[in-house]
């Protein structure tokens, strides 16, 4: 039973990294598309690193932290997803895209016309 808590302890370890990195990385990059990156990747990788040690070290929370990673799979997707399109509508900085696929239709017109 002892190597099962070093396993899931290592587990833990590179999961507080990931996410170490990803509180390094909210605060460096220069612009909320890139921050949302940062946060979206590394902060759910190290949630579910965290996840699995804490599997290997309590075996009887498989069922518990299955739900809780499903959870997490479907929730930061959407949610970063929602809060880049809120950004970008309120951006100043729509002119440094080379497409704009969320533009308004007139916005989209324009464009098109030569």
């Amino acid at each position: 039973m002892q190597y099962l808590e070093v396993i899931g302890a290592i587990f833990v370890l590179l999961g507080s990294f990931f996410l170490l990195t990803a509180s390094i990385g909210l605060l460096r990059m220069p612009d909320v598309f890139n921050r949302i990156q940062a946060g979206t990747k590394a902060s759910t990788l190290g949630t579910l690193l965290v996840l699995l040690g804490i599997g290997f070290t309590h075996p009887g929370w498989w069922g518990r932290l299955l739900i809780i990673a499903v959870f997490i799979l479907i929730t930061v997707p959407v949610s970063n997803h929602i809060i880049a399109r809120a950004a970008y509508h309120h951006s100043q900085e729509k002119g440094r895209f080379f497409r704009d696929d969320l533009g308004s239709p007139a916005e989209k017109a324009k464009e098109e016309t030569p």
